[in-house]
């Protein structure tokens, strides 16, 4: 009996609305391209988005892309959305840099390479691809 008492005391307790946070999800894309032949110049990659709806708001983005030789000195790459961009290093890790930002955003890799003279022959993005985490 006294198990049905204490059954009862917390039944109120249990009843109360729990306050749940915004939705959680990921969305995943990716691109190929540009060829990067020129020094001075921002080549972006195609638009990388979310499939199906997003709500909610960025908070981190994790991205990997590839090149079809190593990166010639002068290379900088940043991942942009229409408001913002950030630099990035390397070929993959995760920013928080873009958090805030309305996960159903296009997303970019914009490649550019710093000083003068050439780059070799056939440069180009083999793959790039980010991952959305947002809340």
């Amino acid at each position: 009996m006294r198990r049905w008492c204490w059954a009862l005391m917390l039944l109120p307790v249990m009843a109360l609305p729990l306050n749940i946070d915004a939705a959680t999800g990921a969305w995943s894309d990716s691109a190929s391209g540009p060829s990067l032949g020129a020094r001075g110049n921002w080549l972006m990659t195609p638009a990388m988005k979310a499939r199906s709806a997003a709500p909610g708001t960025i908070k981190v983005v994790n991205w990997r892309y590839q090149l079809s030789a190593p990166a010639p000195s002068g290379l900088v790459v940043r991942l942009c959305a229409p408001q913002r961009c950030v630099e990035i290093e390397g070929g993959n890790g995760s920013t928080r840099g873009l958090a805030n930002i309305s996960a159903e955003e296009t997303l970019h890799l914009a490649f550019g390479f710093q000083g003068r003279g050439a780059l070799p022959p056939g440069l180009r993005v083999v793959s790039s691809s980010v991952t959305v985490n947002y809340q």
